[in-house]
């Protein structure tokens, strides 16, 4: 269910990356193409189109990605931890006084 969850994510995304750059600030994009006066879904109708097609979207990524947190699959009973985990739990304590030696080491060398 997750990885179904998460393809309609990025299904979401894909489309919402469209419609924006579809979009013009200006009031043109998509929209400056149909400027004649007979059509049937003139410049405004395409814009409002365009602007509710982008809030759609935009509350479905919000909403696949809130449900999307409830499918995270979770680590189960018997399974192998992390090495990150493993290599804290192992590593020697930083705050331990080091053990230096008491006396100094006799030069054993012949001259």
């Amino acid at each position: 269910m997750y990885t179904l969850v998460t393809v309609l994510i990025f299904i979401v995304c894909i489309l919402l990356v469209l419609i924006v750059l579809v979009q013009n600030s200006k009031g043109g994009g998509l929209a400056s193409n149909f400027q004649s006066t007979g059509q049937i879904m003139g410049v405004r109708k395409t814009a409002d189109f365009l602007e509710k097609a982008t809030w759609g979207l935009a509350g479905a990524l919000l909403f696949l990605s809130v449900v999307g947190t409830a499918f995270i699959p979770h680590g189960e009973a018997g399974v192998e931890e992390s090495r990150v985990r493993q290599q804290i739990e192992t590593a020697p304590d930083q705050n331990q006084i080091p053990n230096f030696p008491t006396t100094a080491p006799t030069d054993t060398t012949v001259q």
